[in-house]
């Protein structure tokens, strides 16, 4: 008698799980990297680059020294960056892409030509919306994202060429076009799966990034200077972060095998959508939802302190035992990306009256590592990253959470493109790392002895 299609589908996820099961044993025998990572927690050398630099530790006789965070565009310090555009009181996204495309600043001609460039193409072909957006409609923005991108070849009259120039030109397309992208596929979702209004701004040429993706998403079209100086922060902290983060990491795999540049940066979407990845901010937020409604006291810290210890101990929130947007892959001593962001974090606070929210906020940076330290008695250095402030500041700008990964997402794409130029002039060989196979001879049994 055939089982039903859910019986099925069970009955096989459990020899599945029966049949591909490795001992952890295993892995130590032979010495496996698991997730690319050294015993001492660094990352395994696969690959050289001159894009992004992360640094937050030295080895000293082979033990690894916590030190405060850096992250360097080009070999440019990002607080210099950020800097240098604040004092000058400009917004700075598009002057990063330039750095990180082109690996120099720009002069302010030159500035100002390539964001006219941009400007330029942020409008996508005829019918693109209405055929490939529209018609289809994602729940999920990041998905539709992808499908964008995929989508893109059928529209390039040249989308496999692989030469620098052809690629060049693809990139910044799709740096131009991922807000009109993603906020069409904003709009859409809500109109189809949230039965509301449909807004469909055509992007200005004249405005940057930030002021496009508030334009677009936002049924008025209207915002402040100060909205946008923060959204344009947070796209400069999120361009680009070395070549060893997932998604950067697959576009370089992806693209290794000569493949066209749109199968390369959806590679990356998908990564990015990954709560372990992009996703990671969203998390966040629903964290700190939790603790908001079980914490009555929001200023004592024994309280805060004592819910922390439940949620390492898988006692609370989702059971997963992390207290997300605390720790990093790399970061140790502190993620410069989440310093600055928490400056404006702050002033924002001030702004829209969140102040008691941002406060409980740094009190959870604050206890966090002490309470790291207690349950899980390690000497593992932890701090807050970038995503601990970032689901908090798009939450004061009003962002729906469904909008906090496609943001990353178009912020992140110039340091995918970066990336796939650098892959594509250096590269010059497939990447393939190797898999032990742990499972033996197995002789085959004819049908009748089964």
């Amino acid at each position: 008698m055939l089982m039903t299609c859910e019986g099925i589908y069970s009955y096989y996820s459990e020899i599945i799980k029966r049949n591909n099961h490795i001992q952890n044993e295993m892995f130590e025998k032979y010495n496996v990297k698991r997730g690319l990572r050294n015993a001492d927690g660094t990352g395994v050398l696969v690959g050289l680059t001159e894009v992004g630099d992360v640094h937050a530790y030295i080895m000293d006789e082979g033990e690894k020294i916590p030190v405060e965070g850096k992250l360097r565009y080009r070999g440019i310090d990002i607080y210099d960056i950020v800097e240098g555009f604040i004092s000058e009181n400009r917004l700075g996204f598009e002057e990063t892409c330039y750095l990180l495309l082109f690996g120099e600043l720009p002069n302010k001609q030159q500035l100002d030509e390539f964001s006219q460039l941009l400007g330029s193409k942020r409008t996508l072909p005829d019918y693109f919306a209405e055929d490939m957006i529209l018609k289809a409609p994602s729940k999920d923005i990041m998905n539709k994202l992808a499908r964008a991108v995929l989508a893109s070849y059928s529209y390039d009259e040249n989308p496999d060429d692989t030469s620098i120039e052809n690629t060049l030109r693809q990139c910044i397309e799709l740096i131009a076009r991922f807000p009109t992208m993603v906020a069409y596929g904003y709009q859409a979702k809500r109109h189809y799966h949230d039965r509301q209004s449909l807004f469909l701004h055509s992007p200005k040429p004249e405005l940057s990034t930030a002021e496009n993706i508030l334009h677009l998403i936002r049924p008025d079209s209207t915002y402040t200077r100060s909205e946008v100086e923060i959204l344009d922060l947070l796209l400069v902290l999120h361009a680009e972060h070395g070549g060893g983060n997932n998604s950067t990491f697959a576009t370089r795999v992806v693209s290794s095998s000569g493949t066209d540049t749109y199968s390369a940066i959806a590679a990356a979407i998908g990564s990015l959508k990954g709560p372990k990845h992009g996703g990671a901010n969203i998390k966040v937020m629903q964290m700190m939802e939790n603790i908001k409604a079980n914490v009555k006291n929001w200023s004592d810290e024994g309280e805060v302190s004592d819910y922390l210890v439940k949620i390492l101990k898988k006692e609370a929130n989702d059971g997963s035992g992390l207290i997300y947007g605390i720790g990093h892959a790399v970061y140790t001593l502190s993620d410069p990306r989440a310093v600055l962001l928490k400056r404006k974090a702050e002033e924002l606070a001030k702004e829209t009256g969140n102040e008691e929210e941002y406060n409980l906020f740094t009190t959870i940076e604050r206890l966090a590592p002490e309470v790291f330290a207690k349950v899980k008695k390690s000497d593992k250095v932890v701090s807050a990253n970038v995503d601990f402030y970032s689901g908090f500041v798009y939450k004061s700008l009003g962002i729906p959470v469904e909008l906090y990964t496609p943001l990353f997402a178009i912020a992140r794409i110039t340091g995918w493109s970066a990336h796939l130029l650098e892959e594509h002039i250096n590269g010059g060989r497939i990447i393939r790392p190797a898999y032990k196979n742990v499972k033996g001879k197995i002789p085959y049994k004819p049908l009748k002895d089964r």
